[in-house]
């Protein structure tokens, strides 16, 4: 009996250990076959990700694209700029630190806090930026003072520099840091320190100008330090990007304003090129590179002479007798009047029971329609105003440039306003009055037009009809840097030529002839004249008091924002056209006592230099 059971507990015991060892072999078989693919079959995948988890990629920034003038000279660069920044776990005591650097670059509580709160969010080997754009002699002094300075190091990397500073600022625009609402999800742009164009050109042509980012690949140990770079692609340059301005003619001209608050803009009638684009004051967009202080920012945007606006484009003025010309060509076209035909001006014009009068007390007598020009005769342009009707005169206008943008290649550009029938019925509710088309023939009421729209009307006056647009690049690109061709042929503005040749005949007797009213602003450079259009802009209303007792108050014993804006339209020379030339000074006063000098001076200087005859490098030269 025992015998039998002793049999039935050993094939019980053979059974399980024939199970176990089984098992054992089953999950041998499993570890092995799961081993082989692991280390052979997904052995090339295992040995990317830990590559990947040895070998980082970072993003390098590119060298921004530079800007230069049309003949080359740098208006916007890169430079080197030195860096300082902190290792937290290389400072025994980061306060004590700060302390120490703050003895040798300025640093205030407001840095010191941000430089705390960025150590607190990176990892303890991560650096922090302290500042940037240090001098040579800031960085030279820390460098000295490195024993001192524990975990302190400089970094040298580049930033955008404006050599000339406020001249041309409000064209160039600026560079600026990435703000929250600039992120796209592009990586560039979560670069610390990576800055974008705000403003002008910058803004306009960024994608350009920022060209494509570069990479190193360094190796990196479990932490995330790096160990040593393994390999470095620097980034594609941005595009860089001549622009038709003539530098020094820009500089002649912001001189030459001086402190006036005011604009100007040259063009060439046949290309559209605008070499000379200024407005007054300006700004240094270095500051806005560095980081503007809330002081240097209240100061600007509390200047009641708005030295960040681009006056050029983003200011609109009633323009005064200058739109005369408009009106004058409108009235030819129309047939109301011919060139012979003259107008009795006693000083006044009455419709119902209003009386418009004319800058001259005493009227200029019969005046036909060069003299008219000649003499900037209100009455006349009331009548040929009042013949005409608003409509004609604005479609006659829009022909010229004026009342939509012009399409330059600068953000913030207003369209202006020509007015007419349908405009006010659209926007009031209200009919047109025969009063407000005699306020209109003479530029004032709801009239409005840009500096360069006032250049562009002249370009086409000047050229005999051809529909110019102005340029600020020699050569043209999409805003995401591709060339593009562009037909150079402009199309005509569809009006009679006869008839702008007597407008041209009149506006060179507004200066050459001794009775003009802009004729103390006449030239001649080797026979070269200019011809051009005075006009003074209104921005109160004269009462009859003032005209009845002592006569209209001077415009200097007014308030600045009471007086006058000043304008001049103009072109050279007389014989052959080549440059249109605007200035509108604001609140200047008269136009032919402030802006008619300054805009001779500047097309003096203009046809001295003659920018259209000097040679330009090619761009290969200009980028170098």
């Amino acid at each position: 009996m025992s015998g039998a059971r002793d049999s039935e507990r050993g094939k019980l015991f053979t059974r399980r250990t024939a199970l176990l060892a089984g098992g054992q072999a089953a999950l041998t078989v499993a570890l092995a076959g799961r081993m082989y693919y692991l280390q052979v079959v997904e052995a090339e995948r295992y040995g990317i990700l830990a590559d990947e988890n040895r070998i980082s990629l970072r993003l390098l920034p590119p060298p921004r694209g530079l800007i230069v003038d049309r003949f080359g000279r740098e208006m916007a660069v890169n430079r080197q700029n030195f860096r300082v920044l902190v290792v937290r776990e290389q400072t025994p005591d980061l306060g004590q630190t700060l302390d120490a650097l703050g003895m040798i670059i300025p640093l205030t509580d407001t840095d010191k806090r941000r430089i705390r709160r960025e150590v607190e969010r990176k990892r303890a080997f991560m650096p922090v930026q302290v500042k940037e754009n240090l001098t040579w002699e800031e960085m030279a002094q820390i460098q000295i003072n490195a024993p001192d300075l524990p975990g302190v190091v400089i970094d040298e990397g580049l930033t955008r520099f404006y050599p000339y500073g406020e001249r041309g600022a409000q064209v160039l625009g600026y560079v600026s840091s990435v703000s929250e609402r600039d992120l796209t999800g592009e990586a560039l742009l979560e670069l610390p320190g990576f800055r974008i164009g705000k403003a002008g050109i910058e803004k306009v042509y960024d994608l350009a100008l920022r060209g494509k980012g570069g990479n190193s690949k360094v190796e990196v140990n479990a932490l995330g330090r790096v160990i040593r770079e393994l390999e470095r692609k620097e980034g594609t340059p941005g595009v860089n990007l001549t622009l038709t301005l003539d530098l020094e003619l820009q500089q002649f001209a912001v001189d030459r304003i001086g402190e006036e608050s005011a604009s100007a803009v040259v063009m060439d009638v046949h290309t559209g090129e605008v070499l000379v684009m200024a407005s007054t004051p300006s700004f240094d967009p270095n500051a806005f590179n560095r980081g503007l202080t809330p002081e240097e920012w209240n100061t600007l945007i509390t200047n009641e002479r708005a030295p960040l606006r681009n006056k050029c484009i983003s200011a609109q003025f009633s323009p005064g007798s200058t739109f005369k010309l408009v009106v004058a060509i409108a009235a030819l076209e129309a047939g109301v009047i011919t060139p012979e035909q003259e107008v009795f001006c006693n000083g006044h014009m009455d419709l119902g029971s209003h009386r418009f009068h004319c800058w001259k007390k005493y009227g200029h007598g019969s005046v036909n329609m060069v003299e008219a020009i000649q003499h900037s005769c209100d009455v006349y342009f009331y009548e040929v105003a009042r013949r005409v009707g608003i409509d004609r005169i604005a479609e006659v206008a829009r022909r010229f440039g004026l009342g939509s943008p012009l399409g330059v290649d600068l953000p913030n550009e207003v369209s202006g306003l020509i007015p007419d029938r349908a405009w006010k019925r659209a926007t009031n509710g209200q009919p047109w009055l025969p009063g407000e088309t005699l306020n209109a023939g003479i530029g004032q009421g709801y009239v409005l037009a840009t500096p360069l729209q006032l250049a562009v009307m002249v370009s086409r006056i000047a050229n005999g009809g051809v529909a110019v647009t102005p340029r600020l690049t020699r050569e043209h690109y999409t805003h995401e840097g591709v060339k593009v061709a562009v037909a150079e042929t402009a199309a005509s503005v569809g009006l009679n030529p006869k008839s702008i040749a007597i407008i041209r005949r009149g506006m060179n007797e507004v200066v050459n002839n001794p009775q003009g009213t802009a004729h103390r602003a006449a030239f001649d450079i080797d026979g070269q004249k200019m011809a051009g259009k005075t006009g003074t802009s209104q921005v109160r209303r004269i009462t009859m008091k003032e005209r009845e007792t002592t006569g209209v108050i001077k415009n200097e014993a007014l308030p600045w924002r009471e007086r006058d804006h000043a304008l001049f339209v103009a072109f050279a020379p007389v014989e052959a056209p080549r440059y249109a030339c605007c200035v509108v000074v604001e609140h200047g006063g008269g136009g032919s006592a402030v802006a008619a000098p300054i805009a001779s001076s500047i097309l003096q200087e203009t046809l001295r230099r003659d920018p259209s005859r000097q040679r330009p490098p090619p761009p290969a030269e200009a980028q170098a």
